[in-house]
């Protein structure tokens, strides 16, 4: 897929992860604003177009490996990978970011009060990310699977009590976008996660693990929004009803 300025710019990612790293930065939101065309960001980010463009088709034709193509895998499985590989990461994380946070607000916070910021804000993040990815886990990537499972064996779908698959979707898209516009205040605090000068060790490692944190929520949301979602929705208009 070439770039254009009507390009849409999660379906460019979709198509090619490395697209990611030049909408990155530009400060531009390929995941939870993916659906937006490229002139519509730039003019939102004030970003030179022409510029971005010509940074994306170099980016189409280096020399670095292209990234896995989920865009090309069965919705079952993309659901059961983010389940194993982003909801677990995201819950490991967690648990050891949470201490190292309340050490630096303790030892940081008085001259630093920003940090305290950071802490209510990852806080606020990680008890709504744990709910959000529990009811997609037992709702609505059930439900994907069984969309996936009517397909393939050519029966009738036992519709889901929430209705369209649609409806489930938006919800956890406006809950990714709350998430996204969290991090980006995270983001902001912290200067993209750059420790003062002097910073500790634990400072350090814990700005590391939060911006690692970001990156990985970028591309599961991406993978969701830009991907999953879409298919699904699509999916199930191709099915009977029982």
């Amino acid at each position: 897929m070439t770039p254009t300025s009507n390009s849409i710019i999660g379906e460019l990612v979709a198509q090619d992860y490395r697209f990611a790293t030049v909408f990155q930065h530009s400060k531009i939101d390929f995941c939870c604003q993916g659906n937006r065309t490229i002139e519509e960001a730039c003019a939102k980010k004030s970003v030179n177009i022409d510029q971005l463009i010509k940074e994306l088709k170099a980016a189409s034709k280096s020399d670095e490996a292209s990234t896995t193509d989920f865009n090309s895998w069965p919705l079952d499985l993309l659901a059961t990978y983010i389940e194993k590989k982003h909801h677990r990461y995201v819950e490991s994380r967690i648990t050891e970011i949470k201490p190292m946070l309340a050490k630096i607000v303790k030892v940081h916070g008085d001259l630093h009060p920003e940090l305290l910021e950071v802490e209510e804000l990852f806080l606020g993040s990680a008890g709504e990310l744990t709910a959000h990815m529990k009811k997609e886990e037992f709702i609505l990537f059930p439900f994907v699977k069984k969309l996936v499972e009517a397909s393939e064996e050519k029966t009738e779908l036992t519709p889901g009590h929430f209705g369209a698959v649609a409806n489930p979707v938006a919800i956890m898209m406006d809950e990714h976008e709350a998430e996204g516009e969290r991090f980006r205040k995270i983001a902001e605090l912290t200067h993209d996660y750059t420790p003062p000068l002097g910073a500790c060790t634990t400072y350090m490692v814990t700005f590391s693990l939060l911006k690692e944190f970001e990156q990985d929520l970028h591309l599961h949301i991406h993978l969701e929004n830009n991907i999953l979602f879409p298919k699904a929705i699509e999916l199930e208009k191709s099915l009977v009803y029982a």
